[in-house]
């Protein structure tokens, strides 16, 4: 059997990427491509994203023709809202010197434009159908499962839908939007296997969908130990005075950023207290890097709460700030009220920085040399920021350790169980289409 050819539809990718999605999906298919799988990716181009020229730079050293890609001309960005799309589509059309014309390519609503970018995969599907018969469809989350359903009914080739997060993460199980519910139904009910990325995600994808449990595979994300930028050079002037407490991700009711910040409260009171106010509370500072809807709402909150001075907003990060980040923490925090897997605890320790992560994600199943507390639990999170801010041996040891731990986890490990699920997808298809 010759190499293993896959039509994967997705909706982020480096270097245009904003969340763990895209990280995911570049460490996957750079596994993958690695095997020697050979992986056609689809996702949707902006105007000022048109071609795989802006991407394929972070492929150059390793593709060696296993990758190509193919973009759907879309308005579609990742974690997109109702409201964003609409308040988006309406700046295209405002500022585009062919507004009628522009106005009949994009969907009037987010939901159009779903049901748009599914048709056109079915063209891309049909296509590279009939000129490279393609042996899996692989779709990420549920902006492509109408997209992969399409091209299933078309071509006959077995799906496989990829759960990065379900809607009742996105809204923390509250306001469910039910027209995503229903697509994300869909598309598991008429996949062929779905792949969670942890057993978290497994069980919520059974007791919210009804999806037999036999259908799910559990297949844990990873990190890229070999960009762990050990060439940075740590000269960061706050440290010298300060302690950096680090929060990174999007700033929405899934992250639990609002945790983040009564911790913080917590923990300086606690170091006003314990200093019989002698020492300045500016000692510790709480950094929150990442932008969204809950952004204006963090801003006032610290306000109110009277910690404005000690908690800085450094906005979106991406590239090597982010490893920057990492290394200028002292600690880093993931309080996720619904995290199905959670990379950046990973990336955290990559770059010897101890983490605290909530017990309600993914990745607290396979990091253990870390703390873990309930979400909700703002006493216990306060006390093991100041356990591991107090105790320097402590805080060395947890930091080896984690650091030791994740070097053994590797995308090449992911991509061979996806292969290996492939084969059985595959080989199934080809006892039914014997008989």
């Amino acid at each position: 059997m010759g190499a293993i050819r896959v039509l994967m539809f997705g909706w982020e990718f480096p270097p245009k990427s904003t969340g763990g999605l895209g990280t995911a999906c570049f460490g996957l298919t750079k596994g993958l491509v690695n095997a020697g799988v050979q992986v056609n990716f689809v996702l949707p181009a902006s105007d000022e994203f048109q071609s795989h020229v802006n991407i394929l730079p972070a492929f150059k050293k390793m593709s060696e023709g296993n990758i190509s890609f193919r973009t759907i001309r879309s308005n579609l960005t990742p974690y997109i809202t109702s409201q964003e799309y609409g308040q988006s589509l309406g700046k295209h059309l405002s500022s585009s010197p062919g507004f009628h014309s522009f106005q009949q390519i994009y969907g009037s609503n987010l939901f159009e434009e779903v049901e748009r970018y599914s048709e056109e995969a079915v063209r891309i599907a049909i296509e590279e159908f009939q000129k490279n018969r393609f042996d899996i469809i692989h779709c990420h989350d549920w902006l492509t499962f109408k997209a992969g359903i399409n091209a299933k009914q078309s071509t006959g080739v077995p799906l496989i839908i990829h759960i990065h997060a379900t809607e009742f993460d996105r809204t923390a199980d509250q306001g469910v939007n039910q027209y995503v519910y229903e697509i994300e139904k869909q598309g598991m009910l008429l996949a062929d296997k779905i792949i969670a990325v942890s057993n978290y995600t497994k069980l919520r994808i059974i007791r919210h969908y009804g999806i037999p449990p036999e259908k799910i595979v559990v297949i844990h994300n990873a990190v890229d130990t070999a960009d762990s930028r050990e060439h940075f050079q740590e000269s960061f002037p706050i440290k010298k005075h300060e302690k950096i407490v680090l929060y990174l991700g999007r700033l929405t009711i899934q992250k639990g950023p609002d945790y983040f910040l009564y911790a913080a409260k917590k923990v300086l009171d606690y170091e006003k207290a314990k200093a019989n106010k002698k020492m300045p509370s500016e000692s510790i500072k709480f950094i929150i890097a990442g932008t969204g809807d809950m952004e204006h709402l963090m801003i006032e909150k610290a306000a109110e709460l009277d910690i404005s001075q000690n908690v800085l907003f450094a906005g979106h990060l991406s590239g090597v700030q982010v490893d920057q980040a990492y290394k200028m923490a002292d600690l880093y925090v993931m309080p996720s009220v619904s995290e199905p897997f959670g990379i950046t605890p990973l990336e955290a320790a990559r770059n010897k920085t101890p983490v605290i992560i909530s017990k309600q994600s993914g990745v607290s199943e396979v990091l253990k040399h870390c703390f873990k507390v309930d979400f909700w639990d703002v006493n216990e999170l306060a006390n093991k920021i100041i356990v591991l801010l107090k105790y320097k041996e402590l805080h060395q040891e947890i930091s080896h350790n984690s650091y030791n731990e994740v070097k053994k986890f590797s995308w090449n490990i992911t991509a061979e169980k996806c292969i290996d699920l492939y084969n059985r997808l595959i080989d199934t298809e080809k006892i039914e289409v014997h008989y």
